[in-house]
């Protein structure tokens, strides 16, 4: 749900104020990006103990001094002018600030994070890296000063604020997943080779967990510090609801149903395939079943993150959740096509076919339920979600893609079936040619076939609403149920700005959408307030001295 209150419109700032702007925080930017690898530098020449201040690499220390003692001072003087002119609010809010920002902590933060757990990953090893420890020092306090600014109220951005903490977020999200997958499959692995080979367990598997453990433990205190301390997961925006679609939901799903394909693989490979040793079969296992268990939580924690969101945003996990299951499906029956094709050519029945039909069939059977549970093919759609936006664009996207992946096919069986007609001496079938494309082809003709089927009975059975007549400029809902179906239908039929003010008690069964529309229709006026509710029963009143009301009960 979207709420608007009513803000003042800023003075629309001058072009020249919009480069000035523009060129100071660029040359701010490199400027300090210079100043702390000068910095990291020098200071990476002091704590190596092995070497003299200068010892051979005299080229690599006047870059050091030069990159810091004449890019520093610059620095300083454009952050004094930069601090200095951030006393106006109006600075403040620009979105070259902001940006300024979010782009100097994202790569101090980056930048800190990946030099500090190298360093000490390294040090676990025995291993002592002095450049490394000096970047990490270096670029933390870049990272601490500019979260100084971030959090100061009287330099903090007021637009693009939350850009900073989403950024190191999720970032850190990065080194959590990947550290634990890394710690965990190395303990599975470890209790593998236990039990298929006990001699071939060495006494160094502890150290790549615990370095790997360390990545993730990192990533976990930078992934707290900004999205539980800094409140990132607080401040609701479209590129915030984006990143949190895409990355939460399906990079967890991603890396769940790829552990989870894989583990199905080598349990059908171990079932079906003894001709290979027990302990290369199970090699993919802890990875696998690593990778499943952290995507798993991952894309769990995310899910229910999202159940507190919009419902447009419930929506995109929905169609993203279907849009993953139905790619690994589809791949799923392209694989199986193209091995019981190669099944049938002479060259390859001798052959071993079981990897190809095992990944095609461990594809299907993970990906084939996500897509039903995600897509609900069997449910009844409601008038809401079949005219919503996003199913729309979804179902297009869907046809749209597999049409041309289907045409792009088609024409690699029209050049192969060319090419082997015109060959004279041909050493392979004629199916082995075209087995691969034709198996692409069968997959993509499904989806493209059942999508446009959905997509033209939605357009039969819920036509587009007809915007009613004269346009509404401004709309106040006054509602107690979900308004984001209202608005969204205010907002089609009339073009108006929508502004939400819910009721104290909640309405569970509101007046319909069609019947919103229909109180509008035929009504006049640059502002209107529509009471929406209790139950069936609308009102629509002119506002600021415009006349005509409707009442519908």
């Amino acid at each position: 749900m979207t709420i608007s209150a009513p803000i003042h419109a800023p003075v629309r700032p001058a072009a020249q104020g919009v480069v000035r702007r523009l060129i100071v925080f660029i040359l701010l930017f490199t400027l300090v990006v210079i100043v702390a690898i000068g910095l990291s530098g020098l200071l990476g020449r002091l704590l190596d103990t092995s070497v003299t201040l200068a010892g051979s690499d005299v080229t690599g220390l006047a870059q050091s001094l030069a990159f810091t003692f004449i890019a520093g001072p610059l620095a300083a003087l454009l952050g004094w002018f930069v601090w200095r002119s951030l006393r106006d609010e109006r600075e403040r809010a620009t979105i070259s600030w902001g940006l300024y920002l979010a782009a100097i902590s994202s790569v101090a933060v980056i930048t800190f994070s990946l030099s500090l757990l190298s360093a000490a990953s390294d040090l676990l090893a025995g291993e002592w890296r002095p450049s490394a420890a000096a970047t990490a020092i270096v670029w933390a306090g870049v990272w601490c000063l500019h979260r100084v600014i971030w959090r100061r109220p009287q330099t903090a951005p007021l637009r693009l604020a939350a850009l900073v903490p989403l950024i190191g977020a999720w970032f850190g999200m990065g080194l959590l997943v990947g550290g634990g997958i890394g710690a965990l499959g190395t303990l599975f692995h470890a209790a593998v080779d236990r039990f298929t080979d006990p001699v071939s367990i060495g006494s160094s598997w502890w150290l790549f967990a615990a370095q790997s453990a360390l990545w993730s433990l990192g990533g976990g205190i930078l992934w707290w510090t900004q999205w539980i301390h800094d409140r990132a997961r607080d401040r609701p925006s479209a590129f915030a609801s984006v990143l949190l679609i895409v990355l939460g939901i399906g990079g967890g799903a991603l890396t769940c149903l790829f552990g989870l394909g894989t583990t199905v693989y080598v349990v059908l490979d171990v079932a079906f395939d003894r001709s290979q040793p027990l302990a290369a079969v199970l090699d993919p296992l802890p990875t696998a079943l690593a990778a499943g268990l952290i995507g798993a939580v991952v894309w769990r924690y995310h899910h229910v993150v999202v159940t507190q969101r919009s419902v447009a945003v419930r929506l995109s996990e929905r169609l993203v959740l279907s849009g993953i299951g139905l790619a690994g499906a589809a791949s799923g029956v392209g694989i199986l096509v193209n091995s019981l094709l190669a099944a049938s050519v002479p060259t390859f029945a001798g052959n071993d076919l079981r990897p190809l039909l095992l990944a095609g069939l461990s594809s299907l059977l993970v990906a084939a339920p996500l897509w039903w549970m995600a897509w609900k093919p069997a449910a009844v759609v409601h008038a809401t979600a079949a005219r919503s936006m996003g199913r729309r664009v979804y179902l297009i996207a869907i046809f749209g893609v597999s049409a041309v992946v289907a045409l792009i096919t088609l024409l690699v069986i029209a050049y192969r079936l060319f090419a082997f007609t015109l060959e004279a001496h041909a050493e392979l079938n004629l199916v082995d040619h075209v087995r691969a494309p034709l198996g692409l082809l069968f997959a993509t003709a499904l989806t493209a076939g059942y999508h446009f089927r959905v997509w033209r009975n939605d357009r039969a059975a819920f036509p587009p609403l007809i915007p009613v007549e004269p346009m509404i400029r401004h709309v106040v809902l006054v509602t107690g149920a979900d308004p984001e179906p209202l608005s969204q239908a205010i907002s089609a039929v009339s073009g108006a700005q929508v502004t939400v003010w819910p009721r104290a008690e909640a309405d569970e069964f509101g007046p319909t959408v069609e019947s919103v529309v229909s109180a509008l229709s035929g009504v006049s006026g640059e502002r209107m307030l529509l009471l929406a509710g209790p139950g069936s029963r609308i009102e629509v009143i002119a506002l600021v001295g415009d006349t005509g009301a409707a009442t519908v009960r």
